[in-house]
C-alpha cells in the first residue's frame, strides 16, 4: 500500500499538505490502483467516483470529438491529478483516461476529498490555484488551435512533450508515443505528423529511431512558434 507520508511526489497537493491532521486522518481511506499499459481507468461519460493522483507512471487524457474521433486533451505523470472535471457538481466524467505504461494511482472519492477541503484551507487554496491554471491552459490551447498552422501545432506538441517528460541521455523523449497520439493531441492527421517529422529531420531539428523521437535543437524549434507563447502550456 502506498503511503502519502513517504511519497516522493513533492508537487502533489496531498503530499504538500500531509502535515495537516485534517488530511492525515483521511489518507487511509484512499484507494491504491495499479493500471497495466493501455488500461483505461476512467471511461468518458461514466459516473464520477473521485480524483486520481498519479503516484508513478504516464497517462493520456482523451475526449471524443466530432465523428467519434479521439482527441487527446493532455498527458500526465507523477504527482498530477486526473478526473478533476468530474469533481464537484458534475456527476459524470467528461473525459477518459488511459495508462501509457504501468501506472500507480491514488484515488480519493469525492466525499473524502470534500471533507479534506472543508477542513484544510491550504489544500482548498491549492485546489483553487490548480483550477485557475487549468482554465488558463485551456484558453491558451483554444487560442493556439485557432491561430497556428498544422506545422506549428505539431511542433508545439513536441515541445509540450519535451517540457512535460524531458529527454533521456540518448536525447529521445522519456515517453514513447505512436504518431497517431501526436496527431490526436495536435488536432491533425497521422499522415501530416509523419510528413512534418520527415521535414524536421531534414532540417536537423528532430531525430527518430523507430517510435522514439527526440529534439535536436530546442531553442530553434521554440523560435518557430515563439509568437504563440508556447511556454504558457505545460
Amino acid at each position: 500500500m502506498s503511503d502519502c507520508v513517504s511519497c516522493e511526489n513533492l508537487n502533489c497537493m496531498i503530499k504538500k499538505n500531509i502535515h495537516h491532521e485534517g488530511i492525515q486522518k483521511y489518507v487511509s481511506e484512499k484507494h491504491n490502483i495499479i493500471c497495466k499499459k493501455s488500461q483505461q481507468f476512467i471511461m468518458e461519460g461514466a459516473p464520477a467516483h473521485g480524483l486520481f493522483f498519479v503516484r508513478k507512471g504516464q497517462v493520456k487524457v482523451v475526449k471524443t470529438g466530432i465523428y467519434g474521433r479521439e482527441q487527446i486533451v493532455r498527458f500526465a505523470h507523477d504527482g498530477e491529478i486526473i478526473g478533476h472535471r468530474g469533481f464537484g457538481t458534475t456527476k459524470h466524467y467528461p473525459i477518459g483516461a488511459l495508462a501509457i505504461k504501468e501506472t500507480h494511482l491514488c484515488n480519493f472519492t469525492n466525499d473524502v476529498l470534500q471533507k479534506m477541503l472543508k477542513e484544510v484551507h491550504e489544500l482548498t487554496f491549492d485546489m483553487m490555484l490548480f483550477y485557475s491554471e487549468e482554465l488558463n491552459r485551456s484558453e491558451t490551447k483554444v487560442r493556439k488551435f485557432a491561430q497556428m498552422t498544422v506545422r506549428e501545432k505539431v511542433i508545439d506538441s513536441f515541445l509540450y512533450i519535451y517540457r512535460k517528460f524531458g529527454q533521456c541521455e540518448d536525447d529521445f523523449f522519456n515517453i514513447q508515443l505512436p504518431r497517431k497520439d501526436f496527431a490526436d493531441f495536435a488536432g491533425t492527421t497521422e499522415e501530416q505528423v509523419i510528413r512534418i517529422i520527415s521535414s524536421l529531420k531534414k532540417e536537423k531539428l528532430l531525430q527518430t529511431s523507430g517510435k522514439k523521437i527526440g529534439i535536436i535543437d530546442v531553442p530553434l524549434l521554440k523560435k518557430e512558434i515563439s509568437e504563440h507563447n508556447y511556454f504558457l502550456d505545460s
